[in-house]
């Protein structure tokens, strides 16, 4: 049995509470935290001031190689292994910290609406561990990109490079028509 301190305790509050603000669901919180599933419902609703949602985590590799998630997906993964290679973070403060610098970087974008949710991102590290994905380098661009694990790469260009046909219409619809709205 483990010793539990109440320095321990309140590490592993802020964690929740860090992770509660990001929007994770519960179960994330479970796996990450070693507090009990009444504490953290105590925590949820105390944070965001609602009970967490309900249902099934989002468990797809698949999401992540579609067009704008692996932008984003990709962005998000090259910032956690560059923590964890090079600034010694680790764990599930890896998971925090680049999620945070994610944020930045996508807000600094004039649309800027973060794609990959925190509960995602913490599928998408557990799935790199799991090797299941791994960053694969674009051809042309040179940059890494999200991948399927058990797939042919040698000529692998990125959605950046060769956007597909339809990348970005329906912004260019929404903005449209929220310009013709104002316009009225």
């Amino acid at each position: 049995m483990a010793i539990k301190t109440v320095l321990g305790e309140a590490q592993q509050v802020k964690i929740a509470t860090d992770l509660i603000a990001m929007g994770a669901r519960l179960q994330v919180l479970q796996e990450e935290t070693t507090l009990s599933r009444e504490r953290l419902l105590k925590l949820y609703k105390e944070v965001k001031g609602e009970s967490p949602s309900k249902g099934m985590l989002p468990y797809s590799t698949d999401w992540f190689i579609s067009w704008q998630p692996n932008i984003h997906s990709s962005l998000f993964m090259g910032v956690y292994q560059f923590l964890v290679k090079y600034a010694g973070v680790k764990g599930v403060q890896a998971l925090i910290t680049a999620y945070r610098l994610y944020l930045d970087q996508v807000q600094g974008i004039e649309e800027g609406e973060a794609v990959l949710s925190i509960t995602r991102a913490w599928f998408l590290v557990r799935f790199f561990n799991a090797g299941m994905m791994q960053l694969v380098p674009c051809r042309e661009c040179e940059g890494n990109f999200v991948a399927h694990t058990n797939e042919l790469h040698g000529n692998y260009v990125c959605g950046i490079c060769h956007p597909p046909a339809r990348a970005g219409k329906t912004n260019l619809k929404a903005m449209h028509a929220e310009s013709l709205a104002q316009a009225a």
